[in-house]
């Protein structure tokens, strides 16, 4: 299991449940890394989607701590145990969000896929800093880019622990 997520210079990820700054490269990424595969995403951040549907081309499970929550196209968990078994047998899954769904994944994922966009937006939410986490370090720190005078990358860091989560 990865993550993937866009976070501003001071770790913020949205504001009012939106991402305050969206550079399209970063849109693009994301569909390209995660395409196929299977996202799970809290019920607050599906809102944000297109149409606050599940996405598409992309096996969806949705956390909901509402009992009777339903998305139509998703299949849905009411727990942390019940998605994560929900997955056991994916290929590939991708934490995609919101701040307290990564929080909840985060020491079970292997990599996190960073798009660091170099600005500090007003945020009303934070994705832990990974530079400050003893057993999170860069692989990858990606090459700087530029978009309309905004400066981004997109970085990679692995879960030093995560062989201690693995049952490989």
């Amino acid at each position: 299991m990865d993550l993937i997520v866009a976070v501003y210079e001071n770790w913020g990820i949205g504001k009012n449940g939106t991402q305050p700054i969206v550079v399209p490269e970063d849109r693009k990424h994301f569909r390209s890394v995660t395409g196929h595969s299977t996202v799970i995403v809290g019920d607050r951040t599906m809102k944000d989607f297109p149409g606050g549907k599940p996405l598409k081309n992309r096996r969806n499970i949705v956390l909901s701590i509402i009992p009777d929550f339903e998305a139509d196209g998703a299949d849905v968990a009411h727990s942390f145990d019940e998605a994560m078994n929900l997955v056991k047998e994916d290929e590939e899954t991708f934490v995609i969000g919101g701040a307290s769904i990564y929080r909840l994944f985060l020491p079970f994922c292997r990599r996190a896929y960073i798009t660091m966009i170099y600005v500090s937006p007003d945020c009303d939410v934070w994705f832990p800093n990974l530079d400050e986490l003893d057993n999170w370090v860069v692989e990858d720190e990606g090459e700087l880019r530029e978009h309309e005078g905004l400066f981004y990358r997109f970085m990679t860091y692995k879960n030093m622990n995560y062989d201690k989560h693995e049952d490989e």
